[in-house]
């Protein structure tokens, strides 16, 4: 089952969330940012060259105009493989794991997979940057001290989503999270019943 609704950023901007239902223990989340603005891309280059033409009429070099055009191609080329991700995924699978993606602009994608045995937990977090700012984070389990968080890993850090949409999935976190302990804990119920009725 999929489903999309419309939510803010932190900054007003537009975001979509859609929902893929794929089974009890499975679930995805894709957040999609808005693609790069054609008339933001348009200003930036115009104020480039404007400055470099400037420059040129001062010193007559052409190497400023080449150098213009060179450094606006590269800055170009590094936003959008480096910088301006257009869709981050969160997949959540009980028996798996949870699997982060990224997706940038040029096509690129970054993924980071984490056991669900690490997991500890998934919540709702909260920073100050001059005003409060709430974020999704994975709670990892520390290796000594399974009680203890070894690393708190965020989620949708590129989106900034507000706290509408960081419920919407945690909420769904939530019920996998419950659904895996309640499915890894069945064998053992089940076992200590088999004993029982052998004695």
């Amino acid at each position: 089952m999929d489903d999309e609704r419309s939510f803010s950023d932190i900054g007003g901007g537009r975001l979509a969330l859609q929902r893929r239902h794929h089974s009890p223990s499975c679930r995805e989340f894709c957040l999609r940012s808005p693609r790069l603005s054609l008339r933001a891309l348009t200003a930036v280059t115009s104020a480039v060259w404007l400055v470099a033409y400037g420059l040129f009429t001062v010193c007559e070099n052409s190497m400023v105009l080449s150098a213009a055009i060179f450094i606006t191609l590269v800055g170009l080329l590094g936003y959008l493989h480096f910088v301006k991700i257009d869709q981050e995924t969160l997949l959540i699978i009980d028996s798996l794991g949870i699997q982060m993606t990224s997706s940038y602009a040029s096509g690129k994608e970054s993924t980071t997979f984490i056991e669900m045995g690490k997991v500890q937990d998934v919540i709702i977090n909260e920073a100050i940057y001059m005003k409060v700012i709430y974020y999704l984070c994975i709670l990892l389990k520390d290796p000594v001290e399974p009680h203890e968080v070894s690393e708190v890993v965020p989620v949708f850090q590129s989106a900034k989503p507000r706290l509408d949409c960081l419920i919407e999935v945690y909420r769904s976190c939530q019920e996998i999270l419950a659904h895996q302990k309640t499915t890894s804990s069945s064998p053992s119920v089940q076992k200590a019943s088999i004993v029982s009725h052998g004695k």
